[in-house]
């Protein structure tokens, strides 16, 4: 049997990304930070993949939707995990964005809620819980 805890949309922790540009578009993005198109490298980077996920908000809409996945952020307290233990229920938690755990819940009723983890984004949780739902963890 699996429950769905109520997401908790807002602004989460950003996540640093690396890419590797070739010098070309990074001497073009530098030129288009010193005309001030852009107050720095990092300003133009996240307005260009903002832009190109408003290109495709329906299709991540309807994926969403498809594949009953949680947007944005998903906390799980101890007292969640302990409900649906009471309940005899297991988590299937999906979310694009950032799930996390809370730093109180113990490895044991980590594995005895949560049946599955499928996370695009980030996973936060303590290193104890993350070993204990390492096989879970899709």
């Amino acid at each position: 049997m699996t429950t769905s805890i109520e997401a908790k949309r807002g602004i989460g922790d950003t996540e640093k990304l690396t890419i590797n540009l070739g010098v070309v578009d990074l001497g073009q993005i530098d030129l288009l930070v010193q005309e001030g198109f852009y107050s720095n490298r990092t300003d133009l980077i996240r307005t260009a993949i903002r832009n190109q996920l408003a290109v495709h908000a329906d299709q991540i809409k309807r994926t969403v939707a498809r594949r009953t996945l949680t947007l944005g952020l998903q906390h799980f307290s101890r007292m969640d995990l302990e409900r649906a233990r009471d309940a005899g229920q297991t988590l299937q938690i999906q979310v694009v964005g950032l799930a996390r755990i809370a730093a109180d819940v113990s490895p044991e009723l980590a594995r005895a809620t949560i049946e599955s983890i499928v996370v695009l984004g980030a996973f936060h949780c303590s290193p104890a819980v993350r070993k204990a739902l390492d096989d879970r963890i899709l």
